[in-house]
């Protein structure tokens, strides 16, 4: 199973429907669609991209899909940025780090930025939420930022947070996943 399927598989144990949610990374808006249908007509999903390119992207993606455009609140904003924007708690948050598929790939999602948005996530998520961060390693700085990722979550660790990694085991390069779960 690929690890954006799993973690679809583990924000579904987490979201009901009514719920808001966040996409951290709204990317081409895959996430974006699957959030959407997942918390429904009286959900809310507030998806962020520093991309113009990747908030149209995902305009169209939803306008595809019949998501009715008033459910997501497209933000174009770091996922740094989060904690400005939502002020409700939610019931999860999604990281797909890395470039914008298709896009240009020397913009990307930043180290810096990412423990900055991953620590907004976890003030923000309810409890029982879930945070999912899908991590690739296989572009320029992206070792970094997964290694950087998992030092992060083994921290929210000791705060409450309960964790479980999925591509880890024997692969220096390919993609990873966290799963954070607020207890």
């Amino acid at each position: 199973m690929r690890i954006t399927e799993r973690a679809h598989e583990a924000v579904r144990t987490a979201v009901k429907e009514g719920e808001e949610v966040v996409d951290a990374t709204a990317g081409n808006g895959h996430d974006t669609v699957f959030l959407a249908k997942l918390v429904g007509a009286s959900g809310r999903v507030f998806a962020f991209d520093i991309q113009e390119e990747a908030l149209i992207a995902t305009r169209a993606n939803l306008e595809a899909s019949g998501v009715p455009s008033e459910r997501v609140s497209l933000i174009r904003e770091s996922h740094a940025g989060l904690g400005d924007y939502v002020i409700n708690p939610v019931a999860a948050v999604m990281f797909n780090l890395g470039y914008l598929p298709g896009g240009d790939h020397q913009i990307r999602t930043r180290c810096e930025e990412t423990l900055i948005g991953l620590e907004r996530a976890w003030e923000v998520i309810r409890a029982e939420g879930i945070v999912t961060v899908a991590c690739y390693r296989g572009h320029p700085g992206g070792q970094e930022e997964g290694k950087s990722v998992l030092e992060a979550a083994h921290k929210l660790g000791l705060r409450g947070a309960v964790m479980d990694t999925y591509g880890l085991a024997g692969v220096d390069s390919g993609p990873f996943l966290v799963v954070l779960r607020k207890g």
